[in-house]
């Protein structure tokens, strides 16, 4: 009842365990750091210099000899925005798919979702500058922030995981998450002719990452794995009935494929008592 507002966000950014509020406090934190230095010194100064100075050194080039002397930026770039508009939308659609992406999947694998669709988001960008003759003038003075090709990998993934799982929209009333992708998808290949061709192009990368990640975590191939912890102590189990009995075990690969076979073709809402709580015991896996 006495704990600051503060102190609430602060224990679930660090202490809660999820990883989408983790993320969304660093956004968050990068976000006020630029706004409220630029405010500052246009108050006192009539200018941003250092607001900017500071986004420049977050900000990914797209031209290979610049991001040679910036190599940290393809991992900063995915945390920064400096606009208003474009910030609260990505952090809005990232806690949104993110709540629904934690209910089905762990925290690791959201970390390798959001991480990995931001470094594809990062690539494609790279690679359109070199490719695409109208992008190419202006390759040197190229930059990208925003995380919006990592929300893109979250929101697609979530989609291809749980395709008729249903959410409420404003106007629209109950979308399923497959046709919210699509749209997703087709808003930004209609606006690579407009004026942020590349930052478009980036999150279609982002967005084909998350639909090949879940693809194949559905064939048994988790590349999330990348970042488990291996123990050098293996410990063999006796297979016994009693054990696979037991109803605090975590679920196989097998039984999840199932239930996630169940919510593709008739919702979420279809499923028993048991098998949500087999999936929430996978979620914490």
């Amino acid at each position: 009842m006495n704990k600051s507002v503060g102190s609430e966000l602060w224990y679930k950014m660090v202490h809660s365990g999820s990883r989408l509020y983790l993320f969304i406090g660093i956004n968050v934190i990068i976000f006020l750091i630029l706004g409220l230095t630029a405010v500052m010194e246009f108050l006192f100064r009539g200018g941003t210099p250092l607001a900017d100075w500071f986004t420049r050194q977050l900000a990914m080039p797209a031209y290979l000899p610049n991001l040679a002397g910036k190599f940290w930026t393809p991992l900063t770039y995915m945390f920064t925005q400096r606009d208003f508009f474009h910030f609260i939308f990505n952090m809005l659609w990232l806690y949104w798919m993110g709540r629904i992406f934690e209910d089905f999947l762990n925290k690791q694998q959201f970390t390798f979702t959001y991480l990995a669709g931001g470094f594809a988001g990062a690539l494609v960008y790279i690679a359109a500058y070199y490719a695409f003759p109208a992008l190419r003038a202006d390759l040197e003075g190229a930059i990208i922030i925003g995380s919006s090709a990592s929300v893109s990998a979250i929101v697609v993934a979530t989609a291809v995981l749980v395709p008729d799982y249903t959410i409420s929209l404003l106007f629209f009333g109950m979308v399923r998450l497959k046709y919210l992708a699509v749209a997703f998808i087709l808003l930004d290949i209609l606006m690579i002719a407009g004026p942020n061709a590349g930052g478009n192009i980036s999150h279609l990368g982002g967005a084909l990452l998350g639909f090949v990640y879940i693809k194949q975590l559905r064939g048994g191939n988790d590349w999330s794995r990348l970042f488990r912890k291996r123990s050098r102590l293996k410990v063999i189990k006796n297979k016994n009935a009693a054990a696979s009995r037991n109803p605090l075990s975590v679920p196989d690969q097998e039984t999840i494929d199932r239930i996630l076979d169940k919510i593709s073709q008739s919702g979420y809402d279809s499923l028993s008592r048991h098998e949500k709580e087999q999936l929430f015991k996978a979620s914490k896996k």
